[in-house]
């Protein structure tokens, strides 16, 4: 797991909790979270895009051990991994919208490039 980040979590449910933000993050193309959680999903959704454009059958198993979704797994490799073919890293933007107004916890958006 990359990052040192905790997020109140016990280890079963950060990992959990960041498999499900990964998976709607490359259905969905953006999704807005808290900061904290937006730069631990980046990397694992990068490491997945990555795989994608591998397209072998071990990075095809290697995603769906992680991707909750199997038709996500698809689009990955159909559709999302072949438009990021020439470039190297730098999938995804995050954008800070500012405080959340029940806590104050400060909100980004995440999105793919």
């Amino acid at each position: 797991m990359p990052g040192t980040r905790k997020l109140g979590k016990t280890t079963a449910q950060r990992k959990a909790m960041l498999r499900q933000q990964v998976t709607d993050l490359l259905e969905y193309g953006r999704m807005e979270t808290t900061i904290t959680r937006a730069k631990e999903v980046r990397p694992l959704a990068e490491k997945m895009i990555t795989l994608g454009k591998k397209n072998t059958l071990a990075s095809r198993r290697a995603a769906l051990a992680f991707i909750t979704k199997e038709d996500v797994v698809t689009k990955v490799f159909t559709e999302i991994a072949p438009k990021y073919a020439e470039r190297n890293g730098g999938y995804t933007r995050i954008m800070r919208l500012g405080a959340r107004r029940g806590d104050a916890a400060e909100m980004a958006i995440i999105e793919l490039v």
